[in-house]
């Protein structure tokens, strides 16, 4: 059986995220059931510019999941060091939240939120009118793992940052990457939302893209028609929606709950606990990079269909990490095996990127950015709520055999999410998909 990739068929020899000249041989005339196929006898054809213009959307994309994650992250080491208020001196002012009214605090939380909350299904959108089928997989990686390079680097530059006595330590953890963030306004000036509208890409590449990701003119009059209906009662969206709820209620567990656990259960020092507590995201970012390219090269050889593809590496992202989360209630205070089980169940999170993370483009390639923010709203919904509950089975009594509920409860919903994907996914594009606005509601 002939694996589908969206209509286009790739053959062994294909253009990685890193190379520069991926080609291919198919004319604009040629029906949207024409396959397209590398061919690096045509490089010359598309040399155009370098760098290329899709190449600085994956960088700056990089860029902006590295900084959107750091701003998340650090504060999950910076409360412990904000709520530590032993001190053998008597401080002028002290700097908590207790002296701060909730609504100025609502003020700039919310706000916060609300910016980074658009960030993955607007790449997902981009990336569906920007990278070629035969580059998507590896490119959204590659993007996608800037969130966990953000977080490898805050959680032990904040731990480090909070011990120092200069401007109160903590602070600081805010100021830096506030400032990073500010930074990355060269994103305007670099990034255009569509091929069409780049200043400075070359006709080849453009033609390329254009052509390889299917844009036609039709389509840009019909982008703001979404089908509300067909999404919401299609089966696929709801398995999709589901298994990432799961993951996020894991996922948020181990952001926001694993270094309070490491520091008033196992009792670590501030370093440690930033350290350990960043271990995961940096296997689950090697892991992502090795795993999307394993996955292509099976889709290549044809030894697995997309959806077994998205079904496997979506198991191996939810039940190996749940497993881990039940394994760290009982390793105890041996740091060694905290170490390993932390680095474990992180690396295999990073098969989401090879798993449901690209389903929504095989579900919709033209509503790939308005599912991703359907599912992720969801599943950030959960995440809000994990803290709230994990507080509530703790009830102020922390002990290790409250925290393993709380591990528990994470590991059953992160595997019920998968099972349900596992018997309802698909990877073909809905009838929904195609829906256009009618022409009589566009007269009216």
């Amino acid at each position: 059986m002939r694996t589908n990739y969206d209509d286009v068929s790739e053959s062994d020899d294909v253009p990685s995220f890193t190379a520069a000249r991926p080609a291919i041989n198919i004319s604009e005339s040629e029906s949207d059931n024409s396959p397209l196929i590398a061919s690096h006898e045509e490089d010359k054809e598309i040399d155009g510019k370098f760098p290329k213009a899709r190449h600085v959307l994956g960088l700056m994309g990089f860029l902006g999941f590295a900084n959107v994650y750091a701003m998340r992250v650090n504060l999950s080491v910076a409360i412990v060091a904000m709520v530590n208020n032993t001190n053998s001196e008597i401080p002028d002012f002290d700097n908590n939240t207790d002296l701060c009214p909730l609504p100025p605090y609502s003020n700039t939380t919310i706000p916060d939120g609300m910016g980074e909350g658009v960030t993955f299904p607007s790449m997902h959108a981009m990336l569906s009118r920007w990278i070629p089928p035969l580059e998507r997989s590896r490119f959204a990686a590659y993007v996608y793992a800037g969130a966990n390079f953000g977080t490898i680097v805050s959680l032990p530059l904040s731990g480090w940052l909070c011990s120092l006595d200069f401007m109160g330590g903590w602070p600081l953890a805010f100021y830096i990457f506030g400032g990073l963030g500010i930074v990355w306004i060269f994103w305007m000036l670099l990034v255009f939302d569509e091929p069409r509208k780049h200043p400075r890409i070359s006709q080849e590449e453009k033609r390329y893209i254009e052509i390889a990701c299917k844009i036609k003119d039709h389509d840009r009059e019909n982008d703001d028609y979404v089908p509300w209906k067909g999404i919401f009662t299609s089966v696929p969206v709801w398995a999709l929606l589901i298994t990432q709820c799961g993951q996020s209620w894991a996922f948020y567990t181990v952001l926001t709950e694993i270094p309070t656990y490491m520091a008033n259960i196992l009792h670590f020092s501030i370093q440690q606990n930033a350290f350990l507590s960043a271990l995961p995201y940096l296997t689950s970012w090697i892991f992502a990079i090795l795993s999307s390219n394993f996955a292509d090269w099976l889709l290549r050889k044809q030894y697995l269909s997309q959806l077994t593809s998205y079904k496997i590496w979506n198991a191996v992202a939810s039940i190996v990490p749940a497993v881990g989360l039940l394994f760290v209630g009982y390793v105890g205070c041996d740091k060694i095996l905290v170490m390993f089980m932390l680095a474990g169940l992180g690396a295999a999170y990073g098969g989401v990127y090879s798993g449901n993370q690209m389903n929504h483009m095989a579900l919709s390639p033209r509503h790939a950015g308005t599912l991703y923010g359907i599912t992720n709203a969801a599943a950030n919904t959960c995440g809000f709520l994990a803290p709230y509950v994990i507080g509530g089975l703790i009830r102020g009594r922390e002990n290790l055999t409250q925290w393993r509920e709380v591990f528990y409860l994470a590991a059953v919903l992160d595997i019920s999410g998968s099972l349900i994907y596992l018997l309802f996914a698909s990877a073909e594009q809905q009838p929904w998909s195609t829906q256009r606005r009618s022409r009589l509601s566009v007269r009216n």
